[in-house]
């Protein structure tokens, strides 16, 4: 019985293999909530109800082991962003974010084995934009695949030439808030051994 990750987002698989947790992929294939389908549900709730539905839907499928799910957003002056549409998109997305401070909300769900007990937190990190110029937010676009990623850019790939400061986790930046998800795997090996 081994972790089983419920997403193909292959920043959240390097956190886990960083960490030397041990676990396997299995694509949730669910629809994401948005923030336009859902505009009276909180950003928090928007990412946690993703992440539940995510871990639930694998879940159900391998019912005799624990599954980790994870939804991130990004949060500006009450603008949610999810991923771009296209590069477009993620152009007006960064020429946004520029010069602000948004917030990285992440919402985390580990279902375990036979879904006994559910645990679940909802991380918010502060990050501030530099002031950016176009040519800035065109080159980003053109050398980065935005188009995967909450709010158009990755702090693992380039974002550190956008970002002035990060206050919280860089982590749940990143995609996966290490700080919380650990804790919960030693957790899980002390109980099941997995």
């Amino acid at each position: 019985m081994r972790l089983i990750l419920a997403s193909t987002s292959p920043r959240r698989a390097d956190l886990l293999r960083e960490s030397g947790i041990t676990f396997r992929v299995e694509p949730p294939q669910v629809e994401e909530w948005s923030a336009e389908e859902f505009p009276e549900i909180q950003p928090g709730e928007l990412a946690r109800g993703n992440a539940r539905r995510k871990a639930r839907a694998v879940a159900e499928r391998h019912p005799g082991q624990p599954v980790l799910a994870a939804d991130t957003i990004v949060v500006c002056e009450g603008k949610v962003m999810g991923k771009p549409a296209d590069e477009t998109v993620a152009m007006t997305m960064l020429g946004w974010l520029s010069g602000r401070t948004h917030e990285v909300v992440t919402a985390v769900v580990l279902v375990l084995p036979d879904g006994k007990k559910i645990r679940e937190s909802v991380v918010r990190t502060r990050v501030k934009f530099r002031a950016l110029e176009a040519r800035e937010v065109e080159a980003y676009v053109k050398e980065v695949d935005v188009l995967d990623k909450a709010g158009a850019y990755a702090l693992q790939d380039g974002g550190d030439r956008l970002v002035e400061r990060v206050e919280g986790s860089r982590s749940n930046v990143i995609g996966l808030p290490m700080e919380t998800v650990l804790p919960w795997c030693e957790e899980l090996v002390t109980e099941t051994g997995v």
